[in-house]
């Protein structure tokens, strides 16, 4: 017969006599009292550095042509002041549409807000409030040096119960995660520190205090899998937002989806992925559609960089492709092309 599972039922109360006359170790509260507290200690620490910036968001949203405000919806959510001179990130679907923005802090003051910058494609918006005070606001950290199993403490105002805070551990890292736009956010924080609607757009921050994510979205239906923006990513939207009141991004004008590619016309082609993007549509007048792409075309590189699928293509083109020249390679039937086309900037 083989051993058996040993469920807690199965083991000795401490104290009892183990196997050959072996002693059960007796507890010792005073050490766990002591790694209890160290482990308070750290999470207060954390949240006296941050939670005077973090913002309850109020917004209102009228249906278009009713200037009445018949009829009018309101929405809440979470945010934190970056700088002292009134910066706030918070999520986009938090403010996206609104006409109104209210914003409370931590010590009851509320003040209109403007929309400096709203980002749909990765979720994340700028806010401004005015104050002839300096603000109190939050150290930005580097979710790029993060580690799996990190303590992760989150802010906010879930269902409107302002300053609420859960603790957990980062559950993983390089997620992704599909915005309300439809395109891809990459590098995104999964956590279990527990987060409920009105969490959106506050921080996840680390034991130093330091914001490592902008807490994002949840899987309804589980338990503690929750999702953060990282806050690299972030910082770029923000510099992106501050630059040009939006995020710059290339565009080629083409509808496609992803296809797999049989390994026979791998190895024929000499491709290293095995999917790329079927072309459903190509707009008139589009780079595309100057750089000869055509209905059918299966894309599989760009600047000899594989494309694996829609997603992967989106992630490609980039602010630093628009206006400038690039090599996308297309199967045609059975041939392999070359075009050559321009991405202008997408609107």
């Amino acid at each position: 017969m083989g051993s058996r599972p040993r469920f807690i039922d199965d083991l000795p109360l401490a104290g009892a006599a183990g196997a050959a006359g072996a002693t059960a170790l007796e507890p010792s509260p005073a050490s766990d009292a002591a790694l209890l507290d160290q482990y308070s200690r750290t999470v207060i620490g954390a949240l006296e550095r941050v939670r005077q910036a973090v913002a309850y968001i109020a917004v209102e949203r009228r249906p278009p042509g009713n200037a009445n405000g018949r009829g009018a919806r309101g929405g809440t959510g979470s945010g934190f002041l970056f700088t002292p001179d009134g910066y706030l990130l918070t999520n986009s679907h938090v403010v996206h549409g609104a006409t109104h923005i209210r914003v409370t802090l931590a010590e009851g003051a509320t003040y209109d807000a403007d929309l400096v910058g709203d980002d749909p494609d990765s979720d994340l918006a700028v806010l401004r409030i005015g104050s002839a005070e300096p603000l109190p606001h939050v150290e930005l950290g580097e979710s790029g040096k993060l580690q799996v199993g990190q303590i992760a403490i989150a802010v906010g105002n879930p269902l409107g119960l302002a300053q609420t805070v859960t603790t957990g551990v980062i559950s993983a890292l390089g997620r992704s995660l599909r915005s309300n736009s439809g395109r891809m956010i990459y590098d995104v924080i999964q956590t279990d520190a527990a987060l409920n609607p009105g969490n959106s757009g506050g921080p996840l921050i680390n034991s130093a205090g330091q914001v490592i994510g902008v807490n994002t979205a949840i899987i309804p239906g589980a338990q503690a899998i929750c999702f953060a923006t990282a806050i690299d990513t972030a910082k770029w939207v923000i510099m992106q937002l501050f630059a040009h009141g939006h995020v710059r991004r290339a565009y080629i004008g083409v509808a496609g989806t992803t296809t797999p590619i049989s390994r026979r016309v791998q190895r024929y082609f000499g491709l290293t992925a095995a999917s790329g993007v079927h072309v459903m549509e190509v707009v008139k007048g589009s780079p595309a559609a100057a750089g000869g792409l055509q209905t059918g075309d299966r894309i599989v590189a760009v600047d000899e960089q594989s494309i694996d699928g829609v997603d992967g293509l989106q992630r490609t083109l980039d602010a630093s492709r628009i206006d400038r020249p690039v090599a996308v390679t297309v199967l045609r039937g059975a041939q392999r092309l070359d075009l050559t086309v321009t991405p202008s900037e997408q609107a």
